[in-house]
């Protein structure tokens, strides 16, 4: 048996290092018990997930150059994204600690530095010190509720979020620009009431994310399971209204969320 020149090992060897480079990640997983290592990662949820990273750096872009509408727009589509990684992952048992990391930091970028960053550019630059300290707080709101988030995933109940999610906090101020966008209520055009609007709206929703109230997280629903016909009549009712005004449907859609969790907090207590 020949044996292989030394030029040739190391070749070998150079290329085995590059690759370790480009793929090194490991994780435990338990199977049957048994705790194994695993390298890799699944392709499909983390798609959706860049997806969604995409979709919030766009609507970052498109703030900054003025296109609000884009930009609102932009963060919905992030939305949905992010809904769909998670259930993919789960339908595919494709779950893995990257994943969830990964889908953290994806929601920090979305629904955390966008809708603070398009809303600053929208409405809140021409308040000062003010502005920028609203965007502040919601950026640090957003980032302690993913925190939080993170550190009770394995203890909290499925069926409920503690504080409002920051995918519906950044649909409140999506919504908002979306339909001041289409009012022609943009740069020159806004008045100095929607600006401390959207400053004080923007400083709640912050509050939300962080406050200990509850908010359902409809993660109960099975959507592999039968269901009566007329809830597939809801569906394309939801979806008809959607379709007809989608910017004001969605904004009151995503107020009604956010006001849900307080309001039956208040209810609880005097009940």
């Amino acid at each position: 048996m020949t044996e292989q020149p030394d030029s040739e090992k190391s070749k070998l060897s150079f290329d085995k290092e590059a690759l370790l480079l480009i793929d090194d990640h490991e994780e435990e997983v338990s199977v049957d018990g048994k705790t194994v290592r695993k390298r890799g990662i699944y392709l499909l949820p983390n798609l959706f997930t860049t997806a969604a990273l995409f979709s919030g750096f766009f609507a970052i872009i498109s703030g900054m150059h003025g296109n609000f509408e884009n930009a609102a727009i932009a963060i919905f589509a992030a939305m949905i994204f992010d809904g769909l990684d998670g259930r993919v992952a789960r339908l595919m048992n494709a779950q893995s600690k990257f994943g969830a990391e990964y889908d953290s930091l994806a929601d920090m970028v979305s629904f955390g530095v966008a809708p603070a960053l398009v809303v600053f550019s929208w409405a809140l630059v021409d308040l000062g010190k003010f502005g920028w300290a609203v965007s502040f707080i919601y950026v640090a709101c957003a980032a302690l509720r993913l925190a939080r988030f993170n550190t009770q995933i394995d203890t909290a109940d499925k069926n409920y979020f503690t504080g409002l999610a920051s995918p519906a906090a950044a649909a409140v101020m999506a919504g908002l620009v979306w339909v001041c966008a289409e009012e022609g209520w943009v740069e020159q055009g806004i008045h100095f009431e929607i600006e401390v609007f959207a400053g004080l709206l923007m400083a709640m929703c912050g509050m939300l994310m962080i406050l200990n109230v509850r908010y359902s997280s409809f993660k109960g629903i099975d959507l592999r399971g039968r269901v009566p016909f007329v809830v597939m009549i809801a569906v394309v009712l939801i979806f008809g209204l959607v379709s007809v005004d989608p910017a004001r449907v969605l904004l009151a859609a995503a107020m009604i969320y956010a006001l849900s969790g307080p309001v039956q907090a208040i209810y609880r207590r005097f009940k």
